[in-house]
């Protein structure tokens, strides 16, 4: 594929896009960037903090360690951090400087200050506002749609940045998702000039890797990567070990940084750890590394983008399916044997549903590694599912659109129900 390529370059953009680096679960970082701009925009410490957040918010932050909060997990742990010491031009990264004074000044600060949460109808899977008050003055400022993606910033009746949100939609300036293909994913990782993601590539290895080692030397929630590796040291378990390992100690406040991937740390981690600790264990050269990460990064992102940042279907089922399509490619695997582990690992694991970031999300990643890896392994067996096994239609785009659309559609009424019922006092 030539560089001058559309494809190729919009390809490049996505990557850029996606592959950015986040500390904590993204749904609580968000509310804490969100938390750090109202703040800027009152321009001073309010006493009063109001945070209305859609069902899918609420749901992801309900059970998770925000990091640099001593432990403290909900909505507002995450709004009083980003009051308090975020950095509004972080990003995702707002709460990765907190000092050890603020750390400190928190719990008094959470006492002294007035914080609300409510539910927002929002048509919005991905939607907040906070509003911050200091005396008479206020600021209020809206993200949706995107973990970043600021679409209204108010102070005292007079509105500094609007923008127009329509429900799903990416931000503006977001790169043309439907130009990703599996066959033009295969295209592009065997063509791509590697000089053109290095850089990205590199970080995702050295982030990934980090808060891996982290989750597997140090004791943070279930120990799903640990577990794993007292059942056994293969390669397909330490496949499944390591990305857990990462979920491990990203769900429960370490405060190591992640390379996300389709908006999600632990999807992030998903796609990049199992291709990684395949490429260590089958001896394959840096550039081959490279290569399947494409692979496994691109793919994750096109079964995501028909689907949406958050529903009530796990994304480490996309990202297993990926890091499956990268290790096939590691073994020598062409666009047929990755078309058929994409569809042979949705065929059986697509339906775990998503009950929020917590504990349990490293378990499920283990589960969807071994499900990408073992949709590969059929095919190499000479096995694979057809069209007319449940979902699975002929041909591999008509399969991810129809996995794509039980997730958006179909699962729906699971995402309502499940965020009842984690919202219900017990």
């Amino acid at each position: 594929m030539d560089r001058s390529d559309k494809v190729y370059q919009t390809y490049v953009e996505i990557l850029k896009h996606e592959l950015i680096s986040a500390m904590g679960c993204t749904e609580p970082i968000a509310v804490a960037y969100c938390a750090a701009c109202a703040r800027a925009a009152l321009g001073t410490l309010p006493d009063r903090i109001c945070v209305e957040a859609s069902g899918n918010i609420i749901k992801n932050v309900k059970s998770v360690v925000v990091p640099n909060t001593g432990l403290r997990r909900g909505i507002a742990a995450a709004a009083c951090i980003g009051v308090l010491a975020g950095d509004e031009k972080a990003g995702l990264e707002v709460i990765s400087k907190v000092t050890d004074a603020e750390k400190e000044r928190l719990g008094t600060y959470m006492e002294e200050t007035e914080i609300e949460v409510k539910p927002l109808i929002s048509d919005n899977l991905l939607d907040m506002i906070v509003t911050v008050h200091a005396g008479d003055s206020y600021a209020r400022v809206r993200i949706a749609n995107e973990h970043t993606n600021i679409i209204l910033i108010e102070k005292d009746g007079e509105v500094l940045l609007e923008k127009e949100t329509v429900c799903a939609e990416p931000e503006a300036d977001a790169p043309d998702f439907s130009l990703l293909t599996v066959e033009k994913i295969c295209e592009f990782a065997e063509t791509c000039d590697l000089q053109d993601v290095k850089e990205i590539l590199d970080r995702q290895i050295d982030r990934n890797t980090a808060i891996a080692d982290e989750g597997l030397h140090t004791d943070y929630g279930a120990n799903i990567g640990k577990v794993l590796l007292k059942t056994g040291n293969d390669l397909k378990t330490q496949a499944k070990a390591y990305a857990a390992a990462g979920s491990d100690a990203r769900m429960n406040g370490c405060e190591l940084p992640v390379v996300i991937c389709s908006g999600s740390g632990n999807q992030g981690l998903t796609a990049s750890l199992p291709v990684i600790t395949y490429a260590r264990g089958l001896h394959a050269s840096r550039e081959q590394l490279y290569r399947a990460l494409l692979i496994s990064n691109l793919i994750t992102l096109h079964l995501k983008s028909g689907i949406g940042r958050l529903s009530a279907y796990c994304g480490a089922v996309s990202a297993g399916a990926g890091a499956g399509a990268g290790i096939a490619y590691l073994h020598g695997g062409n666009e047929t044997t990755i078309s058929h582990t994409i569809v042979n690992a949705l065929a059986i694991t697509s339906g775990i549903v998503c009950d929020g970031a917590k504990s349990s999300c490293a378990a499920k990643i283990a589960t969807a590694v071994e499900t990408g890896i073992f949709g590969f392994e059929m095919y190499q067996n000479g096995q694979q599912f057809y069209g007319g096994d449940g979902l699975v239609v002929k041909g591999v785009e008509n399969s991810i659109r129809n996995f794509a659309r039980l997730a958006r559609i179909g699962m729906r009424e699971t995402d309502h129900e499940i965020i009842l019922m984690m919202t219900e006092e017990n």
